[in-house]
């Protein structure tokens, strides 16, 4: 997004934000506050937002937006929310809402005097346009003559504010000579996303706490100790998400190259069944697919009808048994998987892979290439587990045609998931709620 300082405003996917704001503006809104949103397209959305009238909208819905546009002000690169608030005033928008947000952006920053000092020319354009230039430098006049509460001044600018006395003296900074080459904050007070701390040096054991307990099952370890913590770190995992009202397929590679070898025994397996674990309590149905030396086993969950979902244990189901892999061995097949998977009938077919495809090497490729001609709409996804973020996955791309998402870590499922939704019509409603929640949290 390109704010030139004489030119139009300029971002190449301008056209797909307006129709999905007109299509559904609260849940257009909450989607820049799903984990992994990249900047530059939640400081868009926070532009389009302010940028639309919200005549039509209920009091719930204003509410909602209200607090999504206050996330993503300080949830932002500051650098990224003054650049949305700055095109605001390139379009000419001066809705009461985008007012108050400017307004509050500007006073009410958790870094506000930093960025006043180091941004003033900018943060005095914001400011100027929401109020009005003469009721900006009025308001300002007011103040430098030691106006703190009058009638015109609540009026004009301190009904905007929570913390009139904070915004008096920030006005006096807006309007003052400044400091030459103040440094502005560049990391957000509040960030979107909390990231754990990843390891400097990557092991089977240290890449989530779900498969690390699932590593040392896989190697013998005290099934008795380990099984309840491994259900009490799948049951934080999924702590606040909504279930999911639909039928997803996983097609799960259980082949040797999932096992690896010497100090990386496990740990792609281990991830792959973590992802398994998280999607049987979130799934309403799960229907898994394994391929490798266990052939075609299939298992059929159903929420509310699977107690315990823990490695190496099989526990009563419906229509099957669920199991988490108790050995990693044999050869890929995913093109036969995936159709036995689609006879299932489901909304979303997951494949969960490292990318080995060595049965017939680009079967795969041919049979996604095959299903539009064969009337098959269901929607199908790969996420590839890998072992650090840095993989090469340059020969590890069984389908180029399918959507792709690559994950190693346990933190990964924050954003892996509403991808994999996203994909399916269920997962419009499971999107809004979980980031409702959020929002609320």
């Amino acid at each position: 997004m390109v704010l030139s300082r004489g030119g139009d405003l300029a971002w190449d996917d301008a056209e797909l934000h307006r129709s999905a704001r007109l299509s559904d503006p609260e849940g257009y809104a909450l989607l820049a506050l799903v984990p992994g949103v990249l900047p530059w397209q939640r400081a868009r959305v926070l532009l389009c937002t302010l940028a639309a009238s919200q005549d039509g909208l209920d009091e719930r819905a204003r509410a909602t937006l209200a607090k999504v546009t206050r996330a993503l002000m300080i949830g932002l690169p500051p650098a990224y929310a003054v650049t949305a608030l700055l095109a605001l005033r390139r379009l000419r928008v001066n809705h009461k809402h985008a007012t108050r947000a400017v307004v509050a952006f500007v006073l009410e920053h958790p870094e506000a005097d930093a960025l006043i000092e180091a941004r003033r020319p900018a943060l005095v354009d914001c400011f100027e346009h929401a109020l009005g230039k003469a009721t900006a430098r009025g308001c300002a006049r007011l103040i430098a003559e030691g106006d703190t509460g009058s009638g015109r001044l609540r009026r004009s600018l301190l009904r905007f504010t929570s913390d009139p006395v904070a915004a008096i003296g920030r006005v006096r900074a807006l309007y003052a000579p400044g400091t030459y080459g103040a440094v502005a904050p560049q990391e957000p007070p509040r960030p979107l996303d909390q990231v754990g701390e990843r390891p400097a040096i990557v092991t089977p054991t240290n890449r989530g706490d779900i498969a690390a307990t699932l590593v040392h099952l896989y190697r013998g370890g005290p099934a008795a100790e380990l099984r309840p913590a491994l259900a009490g770190y799948v049951a934080e995992a999924t702590r606040g998400l909504p279930r999911l009202a639909g039928h997803v397929a996983v097609v799960l590679d259980a082949s040797g190259s999932m096992r690896g070898y010497g100090d990386r025994e496990w740990a792609v397996m281990s991830q792959a069944a973590a992802l398994r674990l998280v999607l049987a309590e979130v799934c309403e149905r799960l229907t898994v697919v394994e391929t490798g030396e266990v052939g075609d086993r299939l298992t059929v969950v159903e929420t509310g009808e699977v107690g315990d979902r823990l490695a190496v244990v099989e526990t009563a189901g419906v229509g099957g048994r669920l199991t988490v892999v108790e050995t990693a061995e044999g050869a890929t097949d995913l093109a036969t998987r995936l159709l036995d998977a689609l006879d299932t009938r489901p909304d979303l077919v997951v494949i969960v892979t490292d990318g080995y495809e060595n049965v017939m090497p680009g079967d795969l490729a041919r049979v996604v290439a095959t299903l539009p001609r064969a009337g098959v709409t269901t929607p199908v996804v790969l996420c590839q587990a890998t072992f650090t973020a840095g993989d090469d996955l340059t020969l590890r791309d069984p389908a180029p045609r399918l959507p792709r998402q690559p994950f190693w870590h346990q933190d990964d499922f924050a954003g892996l998931l509403p991808w994999l939704f996203g994909h399916c019509a269920p997962g419009r409603d499971w999107i809004r709620t979980a980031m409702l929640s959020r929002l609320e949290g």
